[in-house]
This record gives structure tokens, sequence and C-alpha cells, in this order.
């Protein structure tokens, strides 16, 4: 057996003559354990915060959204919707239309976006299931579903026949407006239901059929804004996007749900990155006990070290010793730390140990990946603790 490992185990395993070298160790590896755990829980914790920020993306977001990359819309060819349907890569695609429109109901009025889409919608983006009452609009209809946001501010709710919903489209054109009343295109619009997802959507759309918005919009029966994609299963990304760009002769935008919600994906890894550091912080000034540990343990075997020395023991095994027992105590603390950690992410998960409202329990997820990072930082600064205090090991010591 190496002789510095078996030194380092013995030392490690056994308690010092000293009661003050056992205390300090003791309390290095309480820090250890306590700052792993820390670790991977805070980590676990912006894992579940991230899945659940990004489960509205999900809901509401299109794998794929294809735009044109010049004006604001696009003319989309018969050959050009044959080739999408027979395309090997898209599951499903639905033709949209947004537009930035003012609404009115009993003379209270809100500034949000149209969205006409048409009958696929349902299957590219499960928008449906958010519906928070009535149901989601019948295609051919003036039927619309608005967000909670919208319905709160404009006081209205479904099914209001004493006050009318509209919609006021500016009309297409040049010059100036000499007549304010023939500026706009309206519409009655029958609200039949109310989507509910947060502050920022429920504020932000009003859906109702593709045809509709074309009509108010003046466009073309092939005319839209954009074209929101849903990929096969085994689908690649990067193919599919490539494939569009073809049948549209590179003259569009393809989008992913990442770069749709690229201030959200920046957001979350800065915290996440930030987060990381701190706490990553909070393990360097633990292993700062280490580091006196083992210092105080080079000095208490003084005397042990200088008759391994005298027996022909090289300074570099002296110090091996030393290395090996602090990154033993690191890997034992981090290793229990971990254990730690991952026993009360389940717990979380299972029991709902702590509520961030009464129905709502605290979103946590385990990851292999967080397990990796916790080794990794807790070897790594482990290992540099070990090796600065090991390196007080040298001929003038043993003088």
């Amino acid at each position: 057996m190496n002789f510095p490992f078996y030194i380092a185990r013995r030392y490690t395993v056994s308690f010092s003559k000293s009661t003050a070298i056992n205390i300090i160790t003791g309390i290095a590896t309480l820090g250890i354990i306590v700052s792993s755990m820390a670790l991977f829980v805070v980590l676990s914790v912006f894992s579940g915060l991230r899945e659940f920020s990004l489960s509205f993306a999900n809901d509401t977001d299109p794998d794929l959204k294809l735009s044109n990359s010049v004006g604001k819309s696009l003319m989309i060819t018969p050959q050009q919707e044959n080739q999408l349907k027979n395309s090997k890569n898209i599951a499903v695609y639905s033709k949209t239309i947004e537009e930035r429109v003012l609404f009115s109901f009993n003379e209270k009025q809100e500034v949000a976006y149209l969205k006409g889409v048409d009958d696929a919608f349902k299957k590219t983006t499960p928008f449906e299931k958010k519906i928070y009452a009535g149901e989601w609009l019948k295609p051919n209809t003036s039927q619309v579903v608005i967000g909670y946001g919208i319905a709160n501010k404009l006081s209205m709710g479904l099914f209001d026949f004493n006050n009318v919903f509209e919609v006021f489209v500016p009309k297409p054109g040049k010059g100036a407006i000499e007549n304010p009343e023939e500026a706009f295109n309206e519409s009655p619009l029958t609200p039949i239901g109310i989507y509910a997802i947060n502050d920022d959507l429920d504020r932000k759309y009003v859906f109702s059929d593709l045809s509709l918005a074309q009509e108010l919009l003046q466009y073309h029966p092939n005319q839209i804004t954009s074209i929101e994609v849903k990929l096969k299963p085994s689908a690649s990304e990067d193919e599919a996007i490539e494939e569009l760009q073809t049948i549209f002769n590179n003259k569009v935008s393809v989008k992913t749900r990442a770069q749709l919600n690229d201030s959200l994906y920046k957001m979350l890894n800065t915290e996440n990155i930030a987060v990381y550091l701190i706490f990553t912080l909070v393990i360097i000034v633990a292993l700062f006990n280490l580091v006196g540990a083992l210092i105080m343990m080079i000095l208490d075997k003084k005397a042990n070290l200088k008759t391994l020395f005298n027996l022909g023991a090289e300074i570099r095994h002296l110090r091996a010793v030393f290395l090996l027992q602090g990154s033993l105590l690191t890997f034992i603390g981090g290793i229990i730390g971990l254990l730690l950690g991952m026993l009360f992410v389940l717990l979380q998960k299972k029991y709902a140990l702590i509520m961030i409202t009464p129905s709502m329990a605290y979103p946590i997820q385990f990851e292999t990946l967080n397990v990796i990072i916790v080794l990794g930082t807790i070897s790594i600064l482990g290992l540099t603790a070990s090796w600065i205090a090991s390196s007080r090991v040298g001929k003038s010591l043993l003088e």
C-alpha cells in the first residue's frame, strides 16, 4: 500500500491528542458538509425555477416561428404550403397574424395585440389549455379569446350583450387623415373565452380567427405575418430551419423557442451563475478552516514527520500525506453534504415541505448536472486548499 495514503487515512479517521485540533477539524468538516449541501439545494431550486418559468414559454410559444426578414407580412403560395405539409421535420404548422390595435368596451380602451390564428393553431401551441373561463374560439366567426389582464382592466366578462366589445385597426395608406372616423377599420367582437398565464401575456393578446384579422388589416387571403411550427419528435431543429429557409428562398427569419424568449433565458442563466459564484465563495471561506486544521495537524505531527524523514521518506511523500488527508476530508464532507442535499430535494418534491402559496410548493428539480457541478467544485477547491496547507512541510520544519 502507498504509505502516504495509509498515513493520511489514519490521520483522517483517528483523533489527535490535542482537543483544539479535533475541534478545528470537526468545524472544517462541518463547514464542507453544510456548504456543499447548500450549493446543491440552491442549484436544484434554480433548476426548478427555471423549469417553472420556461413552462410558460413551452405552453405559449411554438418550436419555431417564421416571419418575413424584411417587411411586416409575407405571402405564402400553395406550393409552399404543400412543401410544409410534406416536410419530414414539420408535424404541423399554423398561419398567424399579429398587429397592435385598439380595443374598446363600455367607454374604456386598451391597446393590445390582435392575433389572428387558423384552426391548426391549437395543435402547434397548447394555448387552449390556459383557458380560465369559457372556451376556445370557433373558425370563421367574430369570436375572440381575451387575456385575464385585459378583461380585468376593461371590467368585462363573457356574454355581455348590453355592451359591445370593439376593435379599431388603422387603415393602411399614405397621407394625412382628413376624417378620423374613416381612419380605422372597426368590428364588434364576441368574447367567448378568457385565458390566464401571467401578467405580461394576460395583457398582450386577443385571439381571433385568421380571416377576421385579414379582413380588418385588408390583407389578401394568402397574406400573413408569421408561421408557427411544431416539429416532429425525431426532427432536428437545425435541419428544420434549413428546410424552411429553402422553402422560402432564404427570405424569412426563423426563431427557435429559446430565441423568442432570449431575455428570459439570459436572465435565468445570469442569476444561476451569480448564485453559483456566491455559494462557491461560501465554500472557499469554509475551506479556510480546512487549511488551518491541516497546518495545526502538521505542527502536531512534527515529531512523527522527523522520524519518517530520518527513515528515508522524501519531502514530497510527507507533503502527499497532508494533501491526501485534506482531499479525503473534503471528499467525505462533500459526499455527506451532497447526500443530505439530495435527500432534502427529494423530500421537497414528494412532500412539498416549503410552500410559496397554500396550493403551490416551491419548485425544485433534481438534475445530475448539479451533482457533477457540486462534486467538481468541492474537489477542485478542496485539492487547492490541501495543496496550500501541505506546502508548509519543508526541510526548515524538520530541522
